[in-house]
């Protein structure tokens, strides 16, 4: 290696290369030195995977106004054979995708054939469209109506209300660049008589796309007759338009193929070396976050060398239709291509037709109306979701995941990932960076990350996984918040008014109590909707009744938000107001009303909810009396990796400080009735990877200082709970007899865990049973005896809260009641 050379690759390292030091480049010949930075460069921003898109390929029409003498995708009118494909058509193959698992509508035509051939406008005006865009605006539309498939348009050049058009029905486009050279277009060049083929018409409907905040592929076609140069100077003039509109979502490095009856049929094709020379240089030049994509289907030899290049993409691959544009090139089969993908050290994820960072981010990229399908169908890093499960619902839970977490742990680990493990299982804090390093494991990866939590749970806490014997009583379902992830509560201000308000009468909060101990119970666990009558005694005549009641039973009641305005209603700090609970009987708190610890998350999904600090404030105050409380993070909607990272190292931070929290409770939000997925503004809960991923991360992060992860049957089900008690969980919480608020929002796995299924379901997975109390110590063989021969449930009066009743099934309230 040239130290001219060295002193550009270490140039690289640190900031973006100058436009004169990215054209020496082109004097370089040193491959092996080019493709090492470059893999470095990508690996630093998107690490082992690599992505592709699994789509049909829709060609609406192969007329075309150009002549590119390299290609045989277009050719004029033919006798007997339409223009367009008619709208039947375009459906039929859209949904042959659907049903093969494609995501991705891919729409490539001709430009503008209109302004070249009387048939094409003959047959627009037949199905009523005044251009080949309108046409091709309302196929998009009907494609993602009929099947769901998210279009991606590739119309060719256009003018800024073309791209206004399709922007509202697709969710990206497209316009490869190819050159910047315009000698290419002069006559004897591949573009002579081509207009839109002009460098200058096509930058500037690329410039067009960024302003209109369209997720944008372009790109440039190496091997038509342009120099090392003119190459880099194409990289460049895009960079220069993603630098002003960030809107470029890949560039794709693509290799010409000569093909029989062009005109360029005998020319020569760039040889592979040549081929990984650009992909190298294009990541130097347009840095390593960029995704940087080659067609595997025109390099089928050479998969492994096209990763090294530095590409971290492989485009849209298709199990369904061929690449119309290179019919000779055939697409490789998907588990080929994971095959190769994962022999050169990455693993191979699907992404949608909307790059991660741009799904992830719909309010500027996205129309309205497309909005809600993709936020359905990525996870927490915008990747496409691999399966259909979700929290709470029946969807089966998938085997990979599954199969992952059962495989060996890997004997190499990657270095970084495995300095990290090494760190959590020392009891060392992690960094925020690291802590989403863990949570974006996947393949051996995952498996690592679930195996080190797993470890650590067994030297912990043994082979020991306890529950409780509880009941919810969930006081009343009233409120006057309006929380956009809750379909539990109800009333004039709820949103989502599903089922009837109630607030309990506290001889219905006795008779639960009694008929708890009677089964078996040591405790029960209260908590409601911050009801626009109570104050702060209510909340003390509620602890009194309970120990009315059963006066053995503890008492777990009262989230942060329900002391902090019990405490503002009746005028006593926060600490004065926990001190007159304890003595009421209050025995513990619950963690929840946590959700996502940071307020840029708070802002969205509980605006007016309490705010992070104030929820520390409560618990701090807490631990510091003596009440001890669990901590939760109720995930999976439109928070982050980064966000869950904060969470975790905000909760260490108090743990640290307080030893108050006895276990930590991810809580995988539920989709199914929540008003912020109603709305289209949420995902639909976490992937399978990312709940085994909460718990297993929250084990390392949170070590040696929260000994307990727990998992929420009623939210994964008996098969994911198992999987969870082998990354890291020790814990399964209560038996509950009466959840309402996870089954509210649509949860399908039942309101009781009965002792005797609870401890089937621990032995079933290789563990012993362990009966606690709240604060983990053995629960009382009397209560055990009781609980196993507990009869069943009586059935509960909900208190209807008429004031708060919308039906007119129902009286005028009478005078003061609730």
């Amino acid at each position: 290696m040239t130290g001219a050379l060295l002193d550009l690759l270490r140039a690289a390292e640190r900031r973006p290369l100058s436009a004169e030091e990215a054209l020496r480049l082109a004097e370089s010949d040193d491959l092996p030195a080019l493709m090492a930075a470059a893999a470095a460069r990508r690996d630093a921003h998107h690490g082992r995977i690599v992505t592709y898109s699994r789509k049909v390929f829709i060609p609406l029409t192969q007329l075309c106004r150009d002549v590119c003498h390299y290609c045989t995708f277009a050719h004029p009118p033919r006798r007997g054979e339409r223009v367009y494909m008619t709208p039947e058509e375009v459906v039929a193959i859209a949904r042959a995708g659907a049903a093969a698992g494609c995501r991705e509508a891919l729409f490539t035509l001709g430009d503008k054939p209109e302004l070249r051939y009387a048939a094409a406008r003959r047959e627009l005006e037949a199905l009523g469209h005044p251009s080949t865009i309108a046409y091709l605006a309302a196929m998009a539309q009907l494609v993602f109506t009929e099947t769901g498939l998210l279009p991606h348009a590739n119309p060719g050049v256009l003018a800024a209300a073309d791209i206004a058009a399709l922007r509202a029905v697709s969710v990206s486009q497209g316009l490869m660049l190819e050159t910047s050279a315009e000698r290419l277009s002069e006559r004897g060049g591949p573009h002579f008589g081509s207009p839109d083929k002009c460098p200058a018409r096509r930058l500037e409907t690329i410039r067009l796309a960024g302003e209109a905040a369209v997720p944008f592929t372009s790109g440039i076609l190496i091997g038509i007759g342009e120099t090392r140069r003119e190459r880099i100077e194409a990289l460049l003039a895009l960079r220069a338009l993603h630098d002003e509109h960030a809107h470029l979502q890949e560039i794709i490095i693509q290799n010409f193929r000569a093909k029989p009856g062009t005109r360029m049929a005998d020319a020569a094709e760039p040889g592979l070396d040549d081929h990984l020379w650009t992909i190298a240089v294009a990541r130097l030049v347009l840095g390593g976050a960029m995704n940087i994509q080659a067609p595997p289907n025109l390099q089928p030899g050479a998969l492994a060398s096209l990763i090294a290049a530095g590409i971290n993409d492989w485009g849209g691959v298709s199990p369904v239709t061929p690449d119309h544009v290179n019919p000779e090139a055939p697409w490789p089969q998907l588990a080929a291509l994971e095959r190769a993908t994962n022999a050169a050290g990455k693993e191979l994820e699907q992404r949608l037709a909307i790059y991660p960072a741009y799904a992830l981010a719909p309010e500027r990229w996205l129309a309205p109306a497309l909005r809600p399908a993709v936020l359905r169908a990525i996870d927490a890093d915008g990747l496409a979701r691999p399966d259909p499960w979700s929290p709470g619902a029946s969807d089966p839970v998938p085997e990979r995941e599954l199969a992952l977490i059962a495989a060996p742990r890997p004997s190499r680990i990657d270095g970084t990932l495995g300095a990290i493990l090494a760190r959590a299982q020392r009891g060392e804090t992690l960094d925020e960076a690291a802590i989403v390093g863990l949570f974006a494991a996947r393949g051996p990866d995952f498996t690592a990350v679930c195996a080190a939590a797993d470890e650590l749970r067994a030297a912990v806490k043994g082979d020991r996984v306890s529950y409780v014997v509880t009941r919810n009583i969930n006081y009343t379902n009233v409120c006057y918040y309006r929380c956009q992830f809750c379909a539990f509560s109800k009333g004039k201000l709820s949103e989502n008014l599903r089922g009837r308000p109630y607030a309990l009468d506290l001889e219905e909060v006795k008779r639960r109590t009694r008929e708890a101990w009677a089964r078996g119970a040591t405790e029960v666990c209260m908590q409601g909707g911050i009801h626009p009558d109570y104050t702060g005694r209510t909340y003390l005549e509620v602890c009194r009744a309970v120990k009315a009641a059963a006066p053995d039973i503890h008492v777990h009641a009262f989230t942060a938000l329900e002391v902090s305005q019990g405490a503002a209603t009746i005028g006593l700090s926060v600490s004065d107001f926990l001190l007159a609970l304890r003595e009421a009987g209050l025995g513990t708190l619950p963690g929840t009303a946590a959700e996502i610890l940071d307020d840029e998350v708070r802002r969205i999904i509980c605006p007016d909810k309490i705010t992070t600090a104030e929820w520390f404030a409560v618990m701090e105050a807490a631990h510091a009396l003596g009440l001890r409380s669990t901590a939760t993070i109720m995930f999976g909607h439109v928070e982050r990796p980064v966000h869950w990272a904060r969470h975790l190292l905000r909760i260490r931070a108090l743990q640290m400080k307080t030893g108050g929290f006895t276990e930590f409770i991810p809580l995988p939000f539920v989709h199914m009735e929540a008003p912020i997925y109603l709305k289209g503004r949420a995902r639909r809960g976490p992937s399978f990877r990312e709940c085994v991923l909460m718990h297993a991360v929250a084990r390392l992060a949170l070590h040696p200082h929260v000994a307990n992860i727990q998992a929420s049957w009623v939210k994964l089900g008996p098969r994911g709970v198992a999987a969870c008690l082998d990354a890291g969980v020790n814990d399964l919480g209560g038996t509950l007899m009466n959840e309402t608020i996870t089954r509210s929002a649509g949860a399908i796995h039942g309101e009781e865990m009965s002792p005797q299924r609870m401890e089937a379901m621990i032995e079933s997975s290789g563990r012993r049973p362990f009966l606690r109390t709240t604060l983990y110590e053995p629960a009382a063989d009397e209560r055990r005896r009781a609980a196993f021969a507990a009869a069943p449930l009586a059935a509960v009066v909900n208190t209807p809260a008429r004031k708060y009743q919308r039906s007119p099934e129902f009286p005028r309230p009478l005078a003061g009641e609730r």
